[in-house]
């Protein structure tokens, strides 16, 4: 139940600060929508090349037994050839005759019941060859129907592939406009400002709205300083406290790292944690943040895509977030770690070398 209203808090927490950006900053709010109209089709078009992957799999898979159940009813209707070929040699009224014969009754009788084993044995491969057909015939079905799915999924994934090359087309117009507003250093140093501005209020949101939120107390996040793995593969760019002006007259310091990683790089959870934070925020673009033991939060911002949602338990290693795919700019994953609502340098949390 406590997961479920604070769940409900942040939900209601993520819609206000979506209705108040589109009240406030009509650009930064189409910014917003184009980057989640972005990370949905890049995650419909990734679960349709893993259902594509999987259909694949399953044909090959229909295929091989194919060949096995083909080879296995050649080898039936070889071994029923056998015997119906020594059955002829043998004769046709073979145990009329020896009815007929008394003169050993007791050979007749081991006889008789060889002539019924080997009527069983016959009647049997019959049976088995008939289930062989029968599976053949469904095989052949199933395969059918896998590759009518397959030919389906081919034709979605190219147009899920063109829908995101679109969503990204309307991200990159958003991201002009937004540019082109900021002329001048003051505006520049508004911005910065207003960016900084939005992550100090939403953890302070987020800090009185987690004070029910359960997160597993056993797993010590605290232990981890300077053995923590890095989110994701790459080299650090920016550090924690470095000035960004981009013109502003005042600089405004960075609460985190930045890190260059590879186009389309995953995004790994570096311990456990449950997500208390999975949507867009100002400056931050796509933002997911885990709540570990401790009051430690640690955040994942300019993602392309999150695969995790508010309330997911992740643990080392999970998959939360990827970087962008597309060309232009080396894609960068923000990194933050705070203690409570205190920013805290990564690098001294973070393992020395990658």
């Amino acid at each position: 139940m406590k997961l479920a209203r604070v769940r409900r808090h942040i939900a209601e927490l993520t819609d206000r600060l979506a209705l108040e950006l589109k009240q406030r900053d009509a650009l930064s709010a189409r910014l917003r929508e184009a980057d989640l109209g972005v990370t949905e089709a890049r995650r419909r078009l990734e679960g349709l090349n893993a259902a594509e992957l999987a259909a694949e799999r399953r044909r090959g898979e229909l295929r091989a037994e194919h060949a096995r159940t083909q080879s296995a009813l050649d080898a039936e209707r070889d071994a029923l050839a056998s015997q119906v070929r020594a059955q002829y040699r043998i004769g046709r009224n073979d145990e009329l005759r020896l009815l007929l014969n008394q003169g050993n009754p007791a050979a007749a009788g081991r006889m008789l019941a060889f002539y019924g084993y080997f009527a069983r044995a016959r009647a049997a491969r019959i049976e088995q060859i008939s289930a062989a057909e029968a599976r053949l015939k469904e095989l052949v079905e199933q395969i059918d129907q896998e590759a009518g799915k397959l030919r389906s999924l081919k034709d979605d994934v190219s147009r899920e592939v063109a829908g995101l090359e679109q969503a990204r087309r309307v991200r990159a117009s958003a991201v002009a406009a937004l540019s082109a507003q900021v002329q001048s250093g003051n505006q520049e140093l508004g911005k910065l400002q207003r960016e900084e501005q939005a992550v100090e209020s939403l953890v302070a949101d987020l800090a009185r709205v987690l004070e029910d939120f359960p997160v597993d107390s056993r797993q010590s996040f605290e232990q981890l300083r300077g053995k923590l793995p890095w989110p994701v593969a790459g080299k650090m760019t920016a550090r924690y406290q470095e000035t960004r002006t981009n013109g502003a007259p005042t600089a405004v310091r960075l609460n985190g790292v930045m890190i260059e990683a590879a186009r389309g790089a995953k995004v790994r959870a570096p311990y456990f944690g449950r997500v208390v934070y999975a949507d867009w925020l100002q400056g931050m673009g796509m933002l997911l943040i885990i709540a570990h033991s401790g009051n430690y939060l640690t955040l994942y911002g300019h993602s392309e895509v999150l695969y995790k949602a508010v309330g997911d338990s992740v643990a080392p290693g999970d998959v939360i977030a990827a970087l962008s795919e597309a060309g232009g700019a080396v894609p960068q994953l923000y990194f933050e770690i705070r203690e409570g609502r205190k920013p805290v340098d990564p690098k001294v949390w973070l393992r020395a070398a990658q």
